[in-house]
């Protein structure tokens, strides 16, 4: 299904989406969307999706877990944030949520139709891009917003160079 993106309607603006996830190349899918979105006068959404399934406890110790892993989310994700503001001199959006990160990065995406670009790094491991990009490149031709999906051998002025 194809959502209409409302993000070059009178009063709306582009939004540009990167996923914070504790890889390395997460910081520079960052980076680059916060300068595209500085560059086209536009806004950055960054998105934290805490696993499902980690809670798997008594009740108490699942309260707990999942009270820890969301501190923890709103520090990786604060960070983050802080260093947009550092760099490319905007105030990012965030959002935190809990669940499949695909499903979760889908539900954003249908329910903020300003937002219409998603921003991926690909990763260098020998075992390939990252779970993300492999997830995201599989359904390519049925996503509801283009891709941008970053070449790990490009530097932060290379990057830069190319918002």
């Amino acid at each position: 299904m194809v959502s209409t993106r409302l993000s070059r309607l009178e009063g709306h603006r582009r939004k540009f989406l990167a996923v914070i996830d504790g890889t390395p190349e997460c910081q520079r899918a960052v980076h680059y969307a916060g300068r595209r979105a500085k560059n086209s006068n536009g806004g950055l959404v960054l998105i934290y999706v805490i696993p499902e399934g980690d809670f798997q406890q008594w009740l108490g110790v699942e309260e707990i877990m999942r009270a820890e892993a969301r501190e923890e989310a709103e520090a990786i994700i604060a960070k983050a944030a802080q260093s947009v503001r550092e760099t490319a001199g905007i105030e990012p959006e965030t959002v935190i949520r809990e669940g499949k990160a695909t499903e979760q990065i889908n539900a954003l995406i249908e329910e903020d139709r300003d937002i219409a670009v998603l921003v991926l790094a690909a990763g260098s491991a020998k075992d390939g891009p990252g779970p993300l990009v492999s997830s995201v490149a599989g359904r390519a031709a049925t996503f509801p917003i283009p891709v941008t999906i970053l070449p790990d051998t490009l530097t932060n002025e290379e990057l830069d160079a190319l918002a």
